[in-house]
């Protein structure tokens, strides 16, 4: 019940408590104000239904940053896996801007701005966020909002009715087209058979740093898949794939065979005596196992061979950047005119190869270790509009008269009478 209405303070506001109940065997009130006694009343009367749906009316003052600190907390203890804790804490400093907001005061909107502004453009990338985020971004909102709804201290999650904007690009990853699968295969380097196994396996950058010689039967062309590493504070901590999914056994290609047969000969009379067990397939210049920065260090080194070798097409040496001018500074490094080529191409290569080989799509989500036959099916409806685009554009020069004319008329100057 209401009590001591008409109380006023001294700045003019009237208070008004409510009634809540016994706490510790002691009576507990909420006191509300309103510059005039409707106002008052009208806060009292609002506590009042929230206390009869049941909701925590003395928990109404936490803010959304507080029970986004929850979340995380809740998160760490439900074992996931550090690259995921980590994108809980990305997405949760996204939503930052709400931080000092009560949660039950937050509205659709107030998210919806957010989305749509990241849509638009990031800060950070200089461009379009990717819906793939976005959709993970609202979902984690979606989260905190119901821990908050499961503690009764609000009514609904407004992150439900967020939308994503239709215009937010996919953010596909691109395969290698034909020539750059070929700069893979020509360039040696200490970081070609790491970009070998990821294009022609598909196997994630975390299963190929934990790969051992074990894993592979060159006689049967499979690679087992039975563990992964992830990355904590930068160094590698070998762990059983994320999902059952992931313990899985690829059928390889013989190029790959080929491949490897050699280097499985030059490792056995490099390390006498070593268990293949125990031997790492990728691994450092030391022979340890990849720790992140390690792992950059090469990969850039490999990019810059391959910079060289096919951007600049070998009109500069490596080392050009080190190199100083008149003056005495640097040059500084090498501008980058080939595409800046990442372990996921090389996994959406492999993706891609399957596909034109005819690979149903039960099998390739095998292969490629989905838990989920939708993320399959995505990328194979993806792969689907634009080679069917390209069969259709060539269609399109056949039936063009003009075109199919001067083909034919080319057809016939070259021919030997």
């Amino acid at each position: 019940m209401a009590k001591k209405k008409n109380v006023k303070r001294t700045d003019g506001r009237i208070a008004v408590q409510v009634y809540l109940g016994m706490v510790d065997g002691k009576r507990r009130y909420k006191t509300v104000y309103g510059k005039k006694q409707g106002e008052a009343d009208e806060k009292a009367l609002q506590i009042k239904l929230s206390m009869r749906k049941g909701l925590d009316v003395t928990a109404e003052r936490d803010t959304f940053g507080e029970w986004a600190e929850r979340f995380q907390v809740a998160k760490a203890t439900d074992g996931i896996s550090n690259s995921q804790m980590n994108s809980y804490k990305n997405y949760c400093n996204i939503l930052s801007p709400l931080n000092s907001i009560q949660i039950g005061k937050i509205r659709t909107g107030d998210i919806q701005d957010i989305v749509n502004n990241l849509a638009e453009l990031n800060p950070h990338t200089k461009r379009p966020t990717a819906k793939k985020t976005l959709i993970a971004l609202k979902g984690t909102a979606e989260q905190i909002f119901n821990m908050a709804i499961d503690a009764r201290v609000m009514e609904y999650n407004p992150g439900v009715s967020v939308r994503i904007p239709r215009n937010a690009p996919q953010n596909f990853r691109r395969a290698l087209t034909d020539k750059e699968q070929q700069w893979i295969i020509d360039t040696p380097h200490r970081a070609q058979r790491a970009a070998m196994i990821m294009m022609y396996a598909g196997l994630r950058r975390g299963e190929l740093i934990a790969l051992t010689w074990d894993d592979i039967n060159l006689k049967n062309k499979t690679i087992r898949v039975n563990k992964s590493v992830e990355m904590i504070e930068g160094k590698p901590r070998v762990k059983a794939p994320k999902t059952k999914a992931g313990n899985r056994t690829i059928d390889i290609p013989q190029r790959l065979v080929d491949f490897l047969d050699p280097l499985w000969q030059d490792d056995l009379a490099q390390f006498p005596g070593v268990r293949p067990i125990n031997l790492l397939v990728c691994r450092t210049a030391s022979g340890k196992m990849f720790t992140n920065e390690a792992w950059k260090s090469m990969w850039k080194s490999y990019l810059v061979d391959l910079n060289v070798k096919y951007g600049f097409e070998g009109r500069v040496k490596k080392l050009a950047a080190n190199k100083k001018n008149k003056d005495g500074k640097k040059q500084g490094k090498l501008p980058l005119l080939i595409p800046n080529i990442t372990p996921h191409w090389l996994r959406h290569t492999f993706a891609t190869l399957l596909y034109l080989a005819g690979v149903d799509v039960l099998t390739a989500r095998d292969q490629l270790g989905h838990a989920d036959i939708k993320t399959t099916l995505t990328i194979y409806t993806h792969l689907d509009k634009i080679y069917k685009r390209k069969s259709m554009n060539q269609l399109d020069d056949y039936l063009d008269p003009k075109e199919n004319l001067e083909g034919l008329c080319k057809s016939n100057a070259s021919q030997t009478f």
